[in-house]
């Protein structure tokens, strides 16, 4: 009980923390005062274009895109249902990936930014902030790492899960960069209020799961 009261504030603290790293990310693209940053994060990340790097990149960022993520969701949902058998799991994954879908796509109607044009190397179309691939890269990967972990035994099977996890989350998001679709600044605002939308669920989804089991101890007595 007292390892789960440890998770759960964790989660919140990380959950705070994230929503206050995107208020800054907010507040700074508001004001026009990240500009530089953006500006030499962008020469530096397209600095390495090469054939071969471009080529890297345009299937990293294809794999961040709409189809891919839905694809690997229903995967993820049908196993979550037919091998693990864990129901509420499957819930907790889909609110993860619907609420993150909202978020981004209504925080870029709300911010209204326009994509960078400095060096593009490939085509996007709709607002630039926050980066949809950066928000939902972290929620499936994040919720996948969350959810499996339980499941694999060994310490380096663990490993490998959040490595291949950060792995795939920043390679989509510096491809969007690299591409010239999205300011830094964006892929840092999708990691920030995709990790509050992530966080935030799980906190919601242990707090619930310590209730009930809570409920079935005092049923026991």
């Amino acid at each position: 009980m007292m390892n789960l009261k440890k998770q759960l504030s964790k989660a919140f603290l990380l959950c705070l923390l994230s929503l206050l790293g995107f208020a800054l990310m907010a507040v700074l693209v508001s004001k026009h005062t990240i500009i530089r940053f953006d500006s030499t994060i962008i020469s530096f990340v397209q600095g390495f274009e090469s054939a071969s790097l471009t080529a890297v990149m345009k299937f990293f960022t294809f794999i961040g895109g709409t189809i891919p993520v839905v694809v690997l969701s229903l995967v993820t949902m049908v196993f979550l249902y037919t091998v693990l058998k864990h129901r509420t799991e499957l819930i907790l994954f889909f609110a993860v990936m619907a609420g993150a879908n909202v978020l981004f796509i209504t925080l870029k109607l709300f911010f209204h930014r326009a994509r960078p044009d400095l060096h593009r190397l490939a085509e996007a179309t709709n607002y630039s902030f926050p980066s949809g691939h950066a928000t939902m890269s972290l929620a499936l990967y994040g919720s996948l790492a969350f959810l499996l972990w339980r499941h694999i035994k060994t310490h380096w099977g663990r490993v490998l899960l959040v490595c291949i996890s950060i792995l795939m989350i920043l390679s989509i998001g510096i491809s969007r960069i690299y591409l010239g679709v999205h300011y830094p600044s964006d892929i840092l605002a999708g990691y920030f209020i995709s990790g509050f939308w992530l966080t935030f669920s799980i906190w919601f989804y242990q707090r619930y799961q310590e209730r009930r089991y809570r409920r079935i101890s005092d049923q026991g007595r």
